[in-house]
């Protein structure tokens, strides 16, 4: 299974944000978008997932998704969780599944329901109220909610922002699984770059709405790339178990424009 982006482009009024962005991502891939604040990650996760307007194709399989089709094979999940709602965490997560909670519903689903919010111990919480939780936990539970979809493609913007380390390594390490295991296509935008490195199969480094770089970690992080996109100078370290990490220095420049 492949997802194919053609040609993508997206404008804010006369301003192009994202700007002919062509890329395949392939089934059991986990890929990072990387790179500064502005650089177009959360624009182009929103542009495939049909939310935004945008010129260009999505084919799935080689098979054309006009977006108001792609709600049906790709879940999307925001970075801003925190919107304010009187439904139980339970009733959230099976919204993943259902259009409406009026119907009665499968003693089964509720039971598989419950065993996915268990995966990041939540399920002590599924009859309280989302408005009653941390943004940490809000995250959690709209992150159970995407996976128990079931989605050929899973778009996630900055999933760990709002969590701890224990967690932040937990989710990292679900998508990794889930990927693998289902043949999930996983996508998402991620500002920590070691993390990006360790998790992630594929990175794509954004700058000014265009692709700077995509590859293997050892080919994207370098400190060229780092100097142009965030304007710092960095060491890039090869750890004993083989995983990079990035060890910023210093802020120099302005990073530049994309050449």
């Amino acid at each position: 299974m492949t997802l194919f982006i053609d040609t993508l482009c997206v404008r804010y009024g006369a301003a192009p944000v994202i700007r002919d962005v062509t890329d395949t991502w392939r089934d059991g891939e986990v890929t990072a978008l990387i790179g500064c604040n502005g650089a177009g990650k959360s624009t182009l996760l929103k542009a495939v997932a049909g939310l935004l307007p945008a010129q260009g194709t999505v084919r799935l399989d080689g098979i054309p998704l006009p977006p108001a089709d792609r709600g049906r094979h790709i879940a999307y999940m925001p970075q801003e969780t925190g919107a304010a709602s009187s439904l139980t965490v339970l009733e959230v997560v099976l919204l993943g599944r259902l259009r409406s909670l009026s119907m009665r519903l499968p003693s089964a689903l509720i039971a598989k329901a419950v065993t996915a919010l268990d995966t990041f111990g939540l399920a002590h919480l599924q009859t309280r109220r989302l408005d009653e939780l941390s943004g940490g936990q809000r995250q959690l539970v709209f992150l159970t909610q995407a996976l128990f979809r079931a989605p050929r493609v899973l778009l996630l913007d900055e999933p760990t922002a709002a969590l701890d380390l224990r967690h932040q390594l937990l989710v990292l390490e679900r998508l990794r699984h889930l990927a693998a295991s289902t043949g999930t296509i996983v996508a998402m935008a991620l500002h920590d770059l070691n993390l990006a490195a360790q998790f992630t199969d594929r990175l794509i480094a954004l700058h000014g709405g265009e692709f700077r770089a995509a590859g293997a970690a050892e080919d994207v992080l370098n400190r060229d790339n780092l100097a142009a996109m965030y304007g710092i100078e960095a060491d890039v370290l090869r750890l004993g178990n083989a995983r990079l990490q990035v060890m910023p220095l210093r802020a120099t420049t302005k990073a530049g424009a994309p050449s």
